[in-house]
């Protein structure tokens, strides 16, 4: 029964689109079935094969022992400020994002990523049937992360039309930074978040190709990607460190505001309705979960976990996420978990936008009109990810 709500889920999710499309004449159907049954390949490959078990069981030991890396730096700055055993969120999920920043860096400095950024997205637009600089972007969103990703083709922001300029700004809001994944691995199973990676991926193309299709040509089709002024080893790992030291502090400092402001209108709902705002945003959310999969016992709590990360931020769900898990069936905590993995949140308008901006002023007014279009794709691309989850599990 559950395949058939799952099916009925994804035919609704790419309904959706299409009631957003702003061409349905241009839809090209057949790239976006290619890429649906890749991702339907690629997630059973993943969660229910031998090879994918041991490719996710790589990445994941792999980031268990950055992680173990990076907390050697925080135990010798911070040492002594936890408690023997305990599991302090700033020191043990937000600061190794400084730590893998500045990997990052390094792999930005020798070439290394570049390289594989240029050639996964000239490969990825064989399949998806959209520009070289769009998939590019996709890829380079994914483990650069949302801001970063418009300084590397700051050179074309400002000759790129508005159509072009939506489907760049949707791959960063569908996506997350590589340097947050291992933030994510302490909270969430890491199998869902390797998947989420690759999935969402393909799901950005799919739901772009339906809101916002158009055709590329070959002479528009050039990609610039600007390196920026070159910089010893020693001053590149400098700026990566304190970028990955601002991501961490506003990552802490917005979970401080968000965590405070929903603990207070939950009490005012509580207080007034009897039920708390998260628990009324569960009602309201639940026949999201539903389609995606989560059997209708569990959607209400499943619901108040997602409308969580689309008003506040995912790492505000992640949080009350690990609180429940408990309490789902598996399929229920794989299906929440990859929809959790993304940027598509009402925050993320603003960072997009100030990104674009702080490039090109003109550009970032265009942004800022498309901002809730921007949302309502990457959170489409979310409950597809789901969606595809749901059926393969």
């Amino acid at each position: 029964m559950h395949y058939i709500i799952s099916i009925v889920g994804l035919l609704l999710v790419l309904f959706l689109a299409w009631l957003a499309s702003n061409n349905k004449k241009n839809i090209k159907y057949r790239p976006i079935i290619v890429m649906i049954v890749i991702q339907l390949i690629l997630g059973f490959l993943l969660l229910k094969t031998g090879i994918g078990e041991f490719l996710i069981k790589g990445f994941a030991d792999s980031f268990a022992k950055l992680l173990e890396y990076a907390n050697e730096g925080t135990n010798f700055v911070f040492g002594g400020m936890a408690n023997e055993g305990a599991h302090t969120f700033f020191l043990y999920v937000l600061m190794p994002i400084v730590f893998m920043s500045a990997i990052i860096g390094i792999l930005q400095h020798y070439k290394i990523l570049p390289f594989m950024i240029k050639y996964i997205g000239f490969v990825l637009s064989k399949i998806n049937g959209m520009g070289k600089l769009e998939s590019y972007n996709a890829v380079a969103a994914a483990i650069v992360g949302q801001n970063e990703v418009f300084i590397s083709v700051k050179n074309q922001i400002g000759f790129l039309p508005k159509h072009r300029l939506y489907t760049l700004c949707a791959s960063a809001m569908s996506t997350v930074s590589m340097s947050i994944v291992g933030s994510y691995m302490t909270m969430l199973e890491p199998k869902y978040v390797v998947a989420a990676l690759i999935l969402n991926l393909f799901g950005g193309f799919i739901i772009a190709s339906i809101i916002n299709p158009y055709e590329v040509q070959a002479e528009e089709d050039i990609i610039e990607v600007q390196e920026g002024e070159k910089q010893t080893f020693f001053e590149m790992l400098g700026e990566y460190i304190m970028d990955g030291f601002k991501v961490a502090i506003i990552v802490g400092v917005m979970l401080v505001g968000f965590v405070g402001l929903i603990a207070l209108i939950n009490g005012v709902f509580d207080g007034i309705f009897g039920i708390t705002f998260q628990g009324f945003l569960g009602y309201v959310f639940a026949p999201i979960a539903f389609v995606m999969g989560v059997p209708w016992h569990e959607a209400v709590n499943a619901g108040s976990i997602m409308a969580t990360k689309l008003v506040a931020n995912e790492f505000v769900a992640m949080l009350d996420f690990v609180k429940i898990q408990d309490s789902f069936s598996e399929r229920t905590a794989a299906i929440v978990s990859v929809f959790l993995i993304s940027f598509a949140n009402f925050g993320s308008i603003g960072t997009i936008v100030g990104a674009v901006k702080g490039l090109n002023e003109k550009q970032g007014n265009v942004v800022a009109r498309f901002g809730l279009k921007l949302l309502y794709g990457a959170s489409l691309v979310s409950v597809l990810s789901a969606i595809i989850i749901g059926i393969v599990f």
